[in-house]
């Protein structure tokens, strides 16, 4: 309780001084933003496919998280493919419709190839991570479970097997996201499980009451199931080491989802885990090159495992960018209705504040809850703004009963100076209420503009056409290199500076694993660039990893760098 109200009293006397970056992402003085707006791009996109999770009504907590999406680059054409490892039902949650694949054909066509996967898992998914987990240079699956979970080997030519026994994995509990990432620094990508609670369809928990109506028993009430951190042995198969690298030492919490981002800019990549209904925690990498896996806990010492008021939050989604400019990762995720958004900003690496209210993102949040969130340049005009989709897990919720619907339009935010303020009219594919949960985000269809692949709770995924219509006014990043830890830049940052009239940063972007809710975050970064940005030039640096000469990042610079173009870099 002390420690609690230290850190409200701290973060309220830092409030009252402007923060010093406060207004260094905010968009460049000149000619008006663009629009922004997106057309629903579904219908002839190839994409045709229901998130399956139970049956409407929802009427137990297993059935109201929704499934999650994969970006993955599967057949190694340079283009984003999208994996939907879809849901199953109470009756029988081993046998659901099945995982669906799409290949990505350009210009938003898809065409499905579900079908000659050959591993095609039908059991009751959830979030899914992709990765190269045993360095063959194809990238790989694996898919958070209601039941055991399960490693999908990307074989080529669009054919997946499952190799979960053969890895050592599969662990029986209820698991809602997962991440790859080379966390001891070794090379390949180790594995992050973030495990929700204990949920037995043959003896569910009585009804709760919620604002005076009854309402599906859950989270609290229920037993939470720890989180498990998986070494890579490097042979293709894993190890649970959770007791030994302190991931154990935090408390159980109902994890629904995650961020892997060196937090403190030390090479080392640290994890933040997203809680329902109570702190959030986050694990500090403390491992030693060529020790074994270590981490501290340090949420609520940090101030970013509560509010303000120093409460935990129901947090679901994550998005990762520089708010405040001052050149470190910040923290946004959403929450449950009639409580608000949270922006924890990050202050030195060690200490996280919350600043929702400054940045005016917490008011316009109250009556929704939020779920896929992501910070990207919709109107290209250099700063991030901010897409959160939104849906109540309770089927009785109205505004009159609950403050909140039941079904809910997205929340679209465009960053207006030190702000950020409601688009009132985003277009037509971002209008309109539903029981949307998970998103994907990434430039699909080459143009050089964010779009979005959006999933809803039991109805169909839509595909969102960024209808940004300028060609020139942009710069995508792409990072490569020979080791899993390296092929996609999982943990590096990269920095878009200009060298006039004077050397200066002008936005930074993370790689991240983890994602905007049981989803994947885009290996890809991209770059809004107004017209007064002259003179660019790029920077690179990748997390720690072992090489020839040892244990060491890398940077590297690129200059010039011109609008229009994607920059490829590739680790030595």
């Amino acid at each position: 309780m002390n420690m609690i109200i230290t850190n409200t009293l701290t973060v309220a006397l830092m409030l009252a001084a402007p923060h010093p970056y406060a207004r260094a992402q905010a968009a460049p003085a000149g000619a008006p933003p663009a629009p922004i707006r997106f057309e629903d791009a579904t219908a002839g996109s190839g994409i045709d496919a229901v998130m399956t999770s139970g049956k409407l009504p929802s009427t137990q907590i297993v059935e109201v998280k929704g499934g999650g999406l994969a970006l993955i680059d599967f057949d190694g054409d340079g283009d984003m493919d999208i994996f939907m490892p879809n849901g199953a039902t109470l009756a029988d949650p081993e046998h659901g419709p099945g995982a669906r694949l799409f290949e990505n054909l350009g210009a938003l066509k898809f065409r499905d190839v579900s079908e000659r996967m050959g591993a095609r898992p039908t059991r009751w998914a959830f979030g899914c991570a992709a990765g190269d987990y045993d360095g063959d240079g194809r990238d790989d699956l694996y898919i958070c479970c209601f039941g055991a979970d399960i490693l999908l080997k990307n074989m080529g030519g669009g054919r997946f097997t499952d190799v979960t026994a053969q890895a050592g994995l599969g662990d029986p509990a209820w698991s809602t996201s997962a991440g790859f990432a080379d966390l001891d620094m070794d090379g390949d990508l180790d594995l992050f499980v973030v495990n929700y609670l204990d949920f037995d369809r043959s003896m569910p928990p009585p009804p709760a009451s919620f604002k005076g109506m009854q309402v599906m028993a859950g989270p609290r009430g229920l037993p939470a199931r720890a989180d498990i951190l998986y070494e890579n042995r490097g042979d293709g198969t894993f190890r649970d080491v959770s007791e030994s690298a302190g991931i154990r030492k935090a408390l159980p919490g109902y994890g629904l989802n995650l961020a892997v981002v060196d937090f403190d800019a030390d090479g080392r990549l640290d994890v933040f885990v997203a809680n329902d209904s109570e702190q959030n925690s986050l694990f500090m990498n403390r491992t030693e090159p060529g020790g074994p896996l270590r981490f501290e806990e340090r949420g609520m010492s940090s101030g970013i495992a509560t509010n303000i008021d120093g409460a935990g939050q129901a947090t679901m989604g994550i998005a990762i960018g520089d708010v405040d400019g001052n050149g470190r990762p910040d923290v946004f995720t959403t929450n449950f209705s009639s409580d608000t958004n949270t922006l924890h900003l990050n202050l030195d690496g060690k200490f996280f504040d919350d600043r929702t209210a400054q940045f005016g993102l917490g008011a316009p949040s109250r009556p929704l809850l939020g779920w896929a969130a992501s910070f990207d340049d919709l109107d290209h005009d250099g700063a991030e703004d901010l897409v959160v989709f939104n849906g109540h897990v309770y089927p009785q919720a109205t505004k009159v009963a609950m403050d909140s619907d039941y079904q809910q339009p997205p929340l679209v935010m465009r960053r207006a100076g030190a702000r950020f303020e409601v688009v009132t009219d985003p277009g037509a594919g971002l209008r309109g209420a539903h029981r949307d949960r998970t998103a994907v985000f990434n430039d699909l269809d080459s143009d050089g503009d964010v779009d979005i692949v959006v999933g809803e709770l039991n109805g169909p995924l839509r595909v969102l056409r960024n209808m940004h219509d300028q060609s020139h006014d942009w710069i995508k990043v792409r990072l490569r290199g020979p080791t899993p830890a390296t092929s996609h830049g999982t943990g590096a940052w990269v920095e878009l500076s200009t060298r006039t009239p004077a050397p200066r940063v002008l936005a930074k972007r993370w790689i991240w694993a983890g994602g905007p809710f049981q989803s994947t975050a885009s290996t890809e970064v991209q770059f809004g660039v107004p017209d007064s940005w002259k003179d660019l030039q790029l920077e690179v640096r990748w997390p720690i990893v072992k090489g020839p000469a040892g244990f060491a990042p890398h940077s590297e610079v690129k200059y010039p760098v011109t609008p229009g173009s994607t920059v490829e870099f590739v680790h030595p």
